[in-house]
């Protein structure tokens, strides 16, 4: 990304360029799948980027964090988009702790910030449920209020990170009341499933099944859902960062096996038709960084006014040139590019999970036309 960056966010980008393309590279991840690691990431590679700052990377000073903003940490995923890097960092530094200083009590921003931060524990959030489709407006799982106390009942599916979390961040229906619950993975009646994704990345299917609560497992934000909205738009802006270095990447490995490919005697790269598909997948992508980068400057700025329509505007675009960029770099490899043992693969594969993941096109497009008023 090229708009301008602090020197702390320079630093932070260039120590995760020099770090991801050596120990969290595509070979890695390969390395991964084939290994089948549950986890879906290194424990000792995540160490080391726990070392690094990085799950502290955006949180205030005053909770010992280092106050790079999201622009230094959309850097940081568009590296990750890059090099294909498999980690927990979305979850872990962004999405756990961002809930937690919103909507978390004095007693379990103590007990879970810090543990955080040291890649001690891991927390993961439990919202999208069986429909398959991101809709956080419709919510099944519920809390009902009993003779035996408060008790939590439902399905939540795809996950992020939810194999080994310690606990999860559990949002529970309907809409206008909205809650959410820190819900210890241990708890009875909490029972976790691993899920094949075909970008082998560390998805959950989690099940809840009559599990007691008390009011220590509340987190106490009113409205709830404001604080959930916030936080998911800029999940959704470090995702958009990630899928702008994954189809840079994608392109890039593109534009150079069309001048390697021969033929009737000469590069395909020379075909005029070729030429001209290749250029506007380039000026898409001028494009869809310019939607990136605003998003990150508004949060950064605190603009929350315009935060939610930037974010999901950057969202979209990243869900439609996922499957753009990708449907035109397998035709331009021709046969070869939906082979295993080409690395182009394993991109386009994280690129259609990446299209779904916190809303494909169609939900963002719809939110964006809600927020203007259309």
């Amino acid at each position: 990304m090229t708009m301008l960056l602090s020197q702390e966010q320079e630093l932070l980008r260039d120590s995760a360029q020099a770090f991801l393309s050596e120990e969290a590279n595509v070979a890695q991840q390969r390395k991964l799948r084939d290994q089948k690691v549950a986890v879906g990431f290194d424990a000792k590679v995540w160490q080391q980027m726990v070392e690094m700052g990085w799950p502290v990377a955006v949180l205030p000073e005053e909770h010992d964090g280092l106050a790079v903003g999201y622009l230094g940490m959309g850097a940081v995923f568009e590296t990750i988009g890059r090099q294909l890097s498999a980690q927990p960092l979305l979850t872990q530094a962004v999405i756990a702790p961002e809930l937690l200083l919103r909507a978390g009590s004095s007693a379990q921003k103590s007990q879970w910030l810090a543990a955080l931060a040291g890649g001690e524990k891991r927390i993961a959030l439990a919202l999208d449920e069986k429909s398959g489709r991101h809709l956080p407006a419709q919510l099944a799982t519920c809390v009902q209020k009993t003779d035996g106390g408060m008790r939590l009942s439902g399905e939540k599916h795809f996950v992020l990170d939810g194999v080994g979390a310690d606990a999860f961040i559990v949002a529970a229906g309907p809409l206008a009341e909205l809650t959410l619950w820190l819900v210890p993975a241990d708890a009875k009646g909490v029972s976790v499933h691993a899920v094949s994704m075909m970008d082998s990345r560390n998805t959950a299917r989690v099940v809840f099944d009559n599990v007691t609560l008390n009011a220590d497992m509340a987190l106490a934000a009113e409205p709830a859902r404001k604080a959930l909205d916030e936080v998911l738009d800029r999940a959704r802006a470090c995702l958009a960062a990630e899928a702008l270095g994954l189809l840079r990447e994608i392109f890039d490995r593109t534009v150079a096996y069309m001048k390697e490919r021969v033929q009737f005697d000469v590069q395909i790269g020379s075909f005029q038709a070729l030429q001209h598909r290749a250029a506007r997948l380039y000026v898409e992508l001028e494009l869809f960084e310019s939607c990136v980068l605003a998003a990150l400057e508004a949060i950064d700025a605190g603009r929350e006014g315009d935060v939610a329509e930037l974010c999901s505007l950057a969202k979209a675009k990243a869900s439609d040139l996922c499957e753009k960029i990708s449907n035109e770099a397998v035709q331009m490899h021709g046969g070869i590019g939906v082979t295993d043992e080409l690395d182009l693969g394993l991109f386009v594969k994280r690129a259609r999970v990446l299209q779904r993941t916190l809303g494909d096109g169609v939900f963002h497009r719809d939110r964006y036309a809600t927020l203007k008023g259309f």
